[in-house]
């Protein structure tokens, strides 16, 4: 079972009670900065926002069934009161749990149900190389998203690509997508970019990014672009954990995007760069 798999596991074993980062992370056999990072890249769900989604979903047929009162259902899932319970669950659902009760039935919600890890071919990934970058200054189109909605990221590029070929003090033809992890919340920041010799004539809505000279893991995904959620899956479950490496500095990933890649047809090679400590 590999390391997102355990963590899945141990939290669909546990959910119910209070459980802390810490014990997941444990239990994955990664360390708790490392499984923030990569379990949303993985799942599309924060930890957080998987646990709480767990409990909320598992409270509906309690509520349908009318079974217990909203109080017991809401200490149940592990809210200390009604209130708490309520907030909650109308941030979920975008109903209260009184409103639920009253139709008596779920078909109107989205109920988060356990995820299941494919794990079919995960030997087949790439072994990495080894590279040194140094010091690069980016300039691109950024945005934050939460953690299992990004699906907008495709329109941020088809906006970037606009631009891609004549950016001013553009370097090469390569295309980066750089992800960034925002400390304990659960979004991240994503930005399309080109690698620029300056900062200056850029584009009104243009942000820049400097990232430090470092040595990098790159890994390479080939076919559709959409399935590159499963390669990362196969990089951060089986192959990091077991690597002995520990995550470098900003960026958390690196998307290249050159001559092999179509950006029309969504097709060809990608690479990943992950960023190691030498």
């Amino acid at each position: 079972m590999n390391a997102i798999a355990r963590a899945i596991w141990f939290i669909e074993s546990h959910f119910e009670s209070d459980i802390s980062l810490e014990e997941i992370s444990e239990a994955a056999g990664l360390s708790r900065y490392h499984l923030s990072r990569v379990f949303g890249l993985v799942t599309g769900h924060s930890i957080s926002s998987y646990v709480r989604g767990r409990r909320l979903s598992r409270a509906v047929p309690a509520l349908v069934s009318g079974s217990s009162t909203i109080l017991e259902v809401a200490l149940c899932a592990g809210y200390g009161s009604h209130e708490a319970f309520t907030r909650a669950f109308r941030d979920q659902f975008g109903m209260t749990p009184d409103a639920v009760r009253r139709q008596a039935h779920a078909r109107n919600l989205v109920l988060l149900e356990p995820i299941r890890m494919d794990t079919d071919h995960l030997n087949d990934l790439e072994p990495p190389r080894f590279e040194t970058l140094q010091p690069m200054l980016f300039a691109g189109l950024q945005e934050t998203y939460p953690y299992g909605d990004n699906a907008a990221i495709p329109s941020l590029w088809q906006k970037f690509n606009t631009h891609f070929g004549h950016i001013p003090g553009q370097k090469g033809n390569v295309a980066y997508g750089i992800c960034r992890h925002i400390g304990e919340e659960e979004k991240f920041r994503y930005m399309a970019a080109a690698e620029i010799s300056d900062a200056s004539d850029l584009p009104a809505d243009f942000t820049t990014l400097k990232i430090a000279g470092q040595r990098y893991a790159v890994f390479t995904h080939r076919g559709h672009i959409s399935g590159i959620s499963l390669t990362m899956h196969r990089i951060f479950g089986t192959w990091w954990p077991t690597s002995g490496l520990e995550h470098g500095e900003t960026p958390d990933m690196l998307e290249r995007y050159d001559e092999r890649f179509d950006p029309y047809t969504g097709m060809g090679i990608t690479e990943i760069w992950l960023p190691i400590r030498a």
